[in-house]
């Protein structure tokens, strides 16, 4: 593999390292994990390589499972159902809880004011997770992996130098995807390349089988591309939505780093690792006493390109040098 890594700052707001205190944790302490889709038993160091991370970041920052700490682990399986589920978290009563996505925080949010909630999500502010970034004020926390509505553009354009004849390219997304700021970023870069962008429709809710429908509803030879949307519950089918992708045969454009890695063409997005690791460091903060009210919702603010050239030949697709070299990976 070949790695640049650059930092940009979004917003206005970068993160900045949170202060970790020397002094090692007194009691028992109850974290719960909160996932929209991944398999309970993933969850797990040695599992997911996202929770890998961030159980290793928090050993590091002296909560071990086991020892001073429980972690109990809950899932939605993929089936965009929150209801039992959030019931099932909060009446675990954990010190906090540790969300991955926005819809399963917005059901946490409404589910309990008191239990703190440390959350990856979109755009906090845009979907109601919290008033304000620099003091969210109620019970959640996090960071926020939505770079904003330029990025939709950008990846449109991306797809577009990889397949330079490409004239028809599909947003795979529900309606209200298509008509946020998202899609109407999408579709005016479309308008500047000359590129005639329709919409894939996704029912809702967004589950599997709204995917699979939505993926066997397309005609390979009446589109040169896709464009994956980045709404709710995306993040939940995120590997699903390689293997449709694989399947149909037409480069992709994804939204997730780990996308490309399991085998997607390409993907621009936020750095979610680098999340992780700031959204652990909350968790670590909350559970010695910081209030998620007075911590402020982190913006990230590191963006990388990464293309998949086994996943090129496997389509036929010879990426253009010239975009190879803008990759800050490329996989080989």
């Amino acid at each position: 593999m070949r790695r640049r890594s650059f930092i940009g700052l979004i917003g206005g707001v970068a993160v900045s390292p949170i202060a970790v205190r020397a002094q090692q944790p007194a009691k028992m302490k109850r974290l719960a994990l909160a996932d929209p889709a991944l398999k309970v038993a993933d969850m797990r160091i040695g599992g997911d390589s996202g929770y890998t991370l961030g159980l290793r970041e928090l050993q590091r920052l002296g909560y071990i499972e086991g020892q001073n700490l429980i972690i109990d682990r809950f899932s939605a399986d993929g089936t965009g159902e929150y209801g039992d589920l959030v019931a099932k978290i909060v009446s675990a009563h954990p010190d906090v809880i540790f969300a991955l996505g926005t819809s399963i925080t917005l059901a946490l949010k409404a589910a309990t004011s008191t239990i703190p909630i440390v959350a990856i999500t979109g755009d906090p502010i845009r979907f109601g997770v919290v008033s304000s970034l620099s003091r969210p004020g109620a019970n959640v926390t996090g960071v926020s992996v939505d770079a904003g509505v330029e990025l939709w553009g950008k990846r449109l354009e991306l797809l577009a130098e990889a397949i330079p004849k490409a004239r028809n390219v599909l947003f795979v997304s529900t309606q209200a995807g298509w008509e946020a700021e998202g899609g109407k970023a999408t579709r005016e870069a479309a308008q500047r390349l000359g590129i005639a962008l329709a919409i894939a429709p996704v029912s809702t809710p967004v589950n599997e089988q709204a995917y699979s429908d939505a993926f066997q509803a397309i005609r390979r030879d009446q589109s040169d591309g896709l464009v994956i949307a980045n709404i709710t519950n995306a993040y939940a089918h995120r590997f699903l939505l390689v293997k449709l992708a694989q399947q149909i045969g037409l480069p992709t454009m994804f939204v997730l780093r780990e996308q490309a890695e399991a085998g997607g063409l390409m993907s621009y997005s936020m750095d979610l690792k680098h999340a992780i690791l700031v959204a652990i460091a909350q968790v670590a903060e909350v559970l010695r006493g910081s209030r998620p009210s007075e911590m402020p919702y982190v913006q990230g603010t590191r963006y990388e390109f990464v293309i998949n050239l086994r996943a090129a030949k496997a389509i036929g697709l010879t990426i253009p040098p010239a975009l190879l070299a803008r990759a800050d990976e490329v996989i080989e």
